[in-house]
């Protein structure tokens, strides 16, 4: 049961503090901020009475753009169902569709609603329209260490590097990755080789040394393919050396050519 198009003065609204999102772009919101002062807030916000107070069920970027622009009141869809599970699910749904939410957001979203709405997987994956393994896959993520969570959070590194990550086993080689996908620009392809490798037996005692070594091997293995010949690459903690050989000038030239992009 629900109630359209009330208008509700701004000052009686309150996030929820279920909300999946956490992160808001602030140009966004001014940007949406000066469209609400000219034309005015085109799409209500779904709210729930509670006591009061009107808890924001679906769209608090619009609440959020709407103070900043100074409004009194907002047109509102007021529900009437105290189904809390029903209102968590319109609140990710909203989101996942505008494609708001970063993966630990979502991910938190999925755990609140499997912890405190006894929600499944399954009933997850009919809800927003993706399927039972991104599901799984998406709450995996919150298995990985704090540090590297951060990261994923603030896009520093994507959720499919991270999702490589997680096939590491040990945390501070998990930890170690996330630096060099950041300082080395890894890709999820370079991360995915780093953990087939450590996990068909490499050392775990000098993790900075095996992922790194990993990367470097990446690297001549690419060179190698780029250039169809024979590529050693050699180095210490001061320097290092690339030795790419040739065997006829044509062969040298057909390199040549490769290296400078002409």
């Amino acid at each position: 049961m629900e109630k359209l198009g009330v208008m509700i003065p701004i000052d009686k609204i309150t996030p929820n503090s279920n909300q999946p999102r956490r992160d808001f772009d602030n140009e966004r919101l001014l940007a949406l901020s000066n469209s609400i002062k000219l034309h005015g807030l085109l799409q209500p916000i779904v709210v729930q009475k509670i006591g009061s107070r009107y808890i924001i069920v679906a769209g608090e970027r619009r609440y959020r753009a709407s103070l900043i622009a100074g409004a009194e009141q907002m047109p509102c869809i007021v529900l009437e169902s105290s189904h809390q599970k029903k209102i968590m699910e319109m609140a990710l749904v909203e989101n996942i569709q505008r494609e708001n939410l970063n993966p630990i957001e979502e991910a938190l979203a999925y755990k609140a609603l499997i912890d405190e709405h006894a929600t499944t997987q399954e009933e997850i994956s009919r809800a927003v329209g993706k399927s039972r393994p991104y599901i799984t896959n998406t709450l995996r993520l919150l298995n990985l260490p704090g540090q590297v969570i951060e990261l994923v959070r603030n896009g520093s590194i994507s959720a499919g590097h991270a999702k490589a990550i997680l096939r590491i086993e040990d945390e501070q080689l998990q930890e170690q990755t996330a630096k060099d996908i950041i300082e080395k620009g890894l890709s999820v392809r370079a991360v995915e080789d780093i953990a087939k490798a450590l996990s068909k037996g490499m050392t775990k005692d000098r993790p900075s040394k095996a992922s790194t070594d990993i990367y470097i091997e990446h690297l001549r293995e690419r060179l190698v393919e780029t250039l169809g010949t024979k590529v050693i690459i050699t180095q210490n903690k001061k320097k290092g050396k690339i030795e790419i050989e040739y065997y006829s000038d044509e062969e040298l030239e057909k390199i040549t050519s490769l290296i400078l992009d002409k």
